[in-house]
């Protein structure tokens, strides 16, 4: 394991201690927890934009086509007044 050592305001500090009170937790835990917590965020975000990169209109339309036509459930309804747009032709 390593070791880190972070400067921090007296703010972000007095709030740290305050919130590991609550959770019942050492602070060290909750910025472990809260590093681990950004770094899966920018890993998703990273997942996500390779993926939209692999992207294309053709393989979107598949997908789409293999919804099967019937009635929305409860719900899930479009607004009254709702305007569909016209689809674009695939490129």
């Amino acid at each position: 394991m390593a070791t880190l050592s972070v400067r921090l305001p007296a703010s972000i500090h007095a709030k740290l201690v305050e919130l590991a009170e609550q959770e019942g937790t050492s602070i060290n835990q909750l910025i472990n927890s809260a590093v681990a917590e950004k770094i899966a965020a920018l890993m998703t975000e990273e997942y996500l934009t390779r993926r939209a990169e692999r992207a294309t209109r053709k393989k979107f339309d598949a997908v789409l086509a293999k919804i099967p036509r019937g009635a929305p459930a409860p719900g899930d309804e479009l607004p009254a007044g709702y305007k569909q747009r016209r689809a674009r032709k695939s490129a």
